[in-house]
């Protein structure tokens, strides 16, 4: 054997059993999740219009009425849990309590569900409230075909009036990879037929609906943009014509933290008026907050509507989330840095002690090498490295590598595969958590050549890319 050998780092006792510490709580976390379920809505309406249409002359003998009235006049609340009690059958809890001008009430809702195969599940629901009497209801799924399933929703609502029966039916159908279409039949209080073809693919999500029905009838298309960024960035946008009016929406959705996803829409109608609906996601709960903004169409309202929710958020993000996010990551980085000092300090004993054991191996390479003209490192580095202006206050974090990679010089050629380059022999992992890469000047046929690869990215050389042009 000549040489050295490249050989995988293996993990320490210490690092494999805190992986697996992590990686047991991350699936104890899922399992709990995947349990219970837990789904929530919190929707909070605020009546802005006096800020647009204010009528001066009913305040004029009314203390402070320079200041716009701006009142919560809806809330509504819901929650919902489940609760596996055999392998095939599940118990279903929710709730909700809804309120508008002063009046309000809320419902409880309790369901069983079964799986009867692989094909289908059954449901049966029973539900009360003070403001309506008893709710009986079953609701069924089942696959057709590999590219077919339906639904069938029944209910009856008791209440002084009497029994209120409804009736609801889909059926849905692949009619390729990415489109579905759907046919739904709805009798009862609200009787009305829909159709609808959605697709959905990784960059757009496209939807067409019409429906016939009483009171509403209406035809409605929306389109959504996917941006393939790491704030997973989305804008939509729909229209809807219908018996009832127009109705224009427009808005975008971002992601802001690893649970959290922040979106707006401004939606504009005859005889709607203009309304600004800000929506949170925060893992599986939402908050919902609806603001009517005017009942006519103003284009101020319309303006302000679109730029008003940019502007707080760019500042926001700005001013309040990203040093947010950085001081946790940065916080984080510590505890990590804290809990491994030990096991940095020890590979970096280890590396140190590896590269003396290699300076004889190097000494015969540089030398084979250089009676052919052949691949000599003049300089390499591995960490952080700050290259950007901004940064400039941060302190680069680098390791000598010239002689590990050297070592791994063979017939003129330097081959690094795709993985982390702290597991080679010589190296180990200056600044953990941050992201890293590697730095070279070698010389090839006597001309200097110089490139920087990233920590998992592979590496080839000598190129004549990586030449360096002395014109």
């Amino acid at each position: 054997m000549e040489g050295w050998e490249v050989v995988e780092r293996k993990k320490t006792p210490a690092e494999i059993r805190e992986e697996f510490e992590r990686l047991q709580q991350e699936r104890e976390e899922k399992r709990l999740q995947q349990r219970t379920n837990p789904k929530g809505i919190i929707s909070v309406g605020i009546d802005a219009t006096d800020l647009f249409d204010r009528y001066d002359e009913d305040y004029e003998d009314v203390p402070g009425n320079g200041i716009p009235q701006i009142e919560i006049n809806k809330m509504h609340i819901s929650q919902s849990i489940e609760a596996p009690l055999t392998a095939t059958d599940t118990a279903i809890l929710s709730g909700s309590l809804s309120t508008q001008n002063g009046n309000g009430g809320g419902t409880i809702n309790f369901a069983l569900r079964r799986v009867t195969s692989a094909k289908g599940w059954g449901e049966f629901e029973f539900g009360a409230g003070d403001l309506h009497g008893p709710l009986l209801g079953m609701k069924f799924f089942r696959n057709l075909t590999p590219q077919c399933f339906a639904t069938a929703q029944c209910a009856m609502q008791f209440s002084s009036r009497g029994i209120r029966p409804g009736l609801t039916t889909v059926v849905a159908r692949h009619l390729d990879k990415n489109t579905m279409g759907y046919i739904q039949w709805r009798w009862g209080i609200q009787s009305a037929m829909n159709t609808s073809i959605v697709r959905d693919t990784k960059s757009s999500h496209f939807t067409m609906a019409l429906q016939l029905g009483i009171p509403q009838s209406f035809m409605m298309v929306s389109y959504q943009r996917k941006f393939q960024d790491d704030n997973q960035t989305k804008l939509k946008g729909s229209v809807k014509v219908g018996f009832f009016g127009t109705v224009l929406e427009y808005g975008a959705e971002r992601k802001i933290s690893r649970h959290s996803i922040l979106g707006a829409t401004v939606s504009v109608g005859v005889p709607q008026g203009v309304s600004l609906k800000i929506k949170l996601n925060r893992a599986s709960q939402t908050y919902f907050f609806p603001v009517h903004l005017t009942d006519q169409l103003l284009p101020s309202a319309v303006f302000y509507a679109t730029i008003g929710p940019l502007v707080v958020y760019f500042a926001i993000n700005r001013l309040i989330i990203k040093p947010y996010l950085r001081a946790q990551k940065e916080k984080e980085l510590e505890k990590q840095r804290e809990d491994l000092a030990g096991d940095i300090a020890t590979k970096r004993q280890e590396a140190e002690a590896a590269v003396l054991l290699m300076q004889e191996s190097v000494k015969r390479i540089i030398e084979a090498e250089e009676s052919r003209m052949g691949l000599i490192i003049v300089n390499a580095w591995y960490g952080k490295f700050v290259t950007d202006n901004s940064k400039k206050h941060e302190r680069a974090k680098v390791i000598d590598v010239t002689v590990p990679l050297q070592c791994l010089v063979k017939d003129s050629k330097l081959i690094l595969t795709e993985a982390a380059k702290s597991g080679l022999p010589g190296f180990y992992d200056p600044c953990v958590g941050e992201e890293k890469s590697l730095k070279v000047l070698y010389q090839f046929r006597g001309v200097l050549h110089q490139v920087m690869s990233g920590d998992t990215e592979p590496l080839r050389i000598p190129k004549q890319s990586h030449r360096i042009d002395t014109d």
